[in-house]
């Protein structure tokens, strides 16, 4: 990225964030003095305390606003020229995501009361085409009180998901799982032969001989390195033609941060974040010919 564009973006975001602090400020200090005025019934004050609450609320809509608006711009400027320099054969589009019915394909992904996924990657790697998205998938909880009725909303998975080609021919289909289960019935639980691939996963098949013919020694080997690379709760779904990939790790990717200077750390998180994806294919040998249908 160019020196001179780093200081541009970094300028225009203190001045964002500027505004959200003196925002934050002014809203704290005229609820403070509402409550006050309103707790001794002091009239003058309690009007004063309304006047700062609203200044200081327009002051923090306007750096949120700013701060949202340089994000976007940030990732159509910056990183989708970025990734097309690391991997040609990409499309990034930011405002985009993965709809509903790829992403619980997985098929042990809960189906979500409120779904949002943004940060769609579209492409190919030596010939391995994927696609994969920021998901935020959260359930309704209704709480009734003497109050009344309290509706909200709890994340349960927050990541990335992942749907790589995967032209291996089997019968029926497998899931390799730190955590859920399938959502399909007909899967079988399947204890492997390495002990401790069988703690740190859970293996489910429709049969059993699925999972031993693509789960070898060096693929339990690299989704072991996988899992330590990555951290959050990792799910693999073999179905079909497709290995989908899920990393609940409680994670938005590729934003800018508030309060912390864009800089070459910053971009290099993007870059692995990025290549998560040829890490992915390269690991699991996505790329090998004996993967592939004749």
């Amino acid at each position: 990225m160019e020196k001179n564009n780093l200081i541009i973006f970094n300028q225009n975001k203190k001045a964002a964030e500027k505004n959200i602090i003196i925002g934050g400020i002014g809203l704290a200090i005229g609820i403070v003095v509402f409550a006050l005025s309103y707790m001794n019934s002091v009239v003058p004050t309690l009007v004063i305390g309304v006047i700062i609450a609203v200044v200081g609320l327009v002051f923090f809509i306007k750096g949120s606003s700013s701060f949202s608006s340089l994000n976007k711009r940030f990732k159509k400027d910056v990183l989708s020229k970025m990734f097309k320099e690391l991997i040609p054969d990409i499309e990034y589009r930011p405002d985009y995501g993965l709809n509903e019915g790829t992403v619980y394909e997985t098929d042990f992904l809960k189906r979500a009361d409120r779904f949002h996924s943004e940060d769609y990657l579209e492409g190919k790697i030596e010939d391995v085409e994927f696609v994969s998205s920021d998901v935020k998938l959260e359930e309704r909880h209704v709480q009734h009180t003497k109050n009344g009725t309290r509706t909200y909303y709890v994340t349960y998975f927050l990541g990335r998901v992942f749907r790589f080609a995967f032209n291996k021919e089997f019968i029926g289909s497998l899931q390799v799982l730190e955590s859920d289960r399938p959502k399909s019935r007909g899967y079988k639980r399947v204890k492997l032969e390495s002990i401790d691939f069988n703690k740190k996963f859970k293996t489910y098949a429709t049969e059993d001989i699925t999972a031993f013919y693509i789960l070898t020694p060096d693929i339990m080997e690299a989704i072991f390195n996988l899992e330590k690379r990555h951290p959050g709760r990792i799910g693999l779904s073999f179905h079909g033609e497709h290995l989908y990939v899920t990393i609940n790790n409680n994670k938005d990717t590729f934003e800018i941060k508030l309060f912390r200077e864009i800089d070459d750390s910053m971009i290099r998180e993007f870059e692995k974040d990025l290549l998560v994806i040829k890490d992915f294919i390269m690991t699991l040998k996505l790329n090998n010919n004996l993967f592939k249908k004749k």
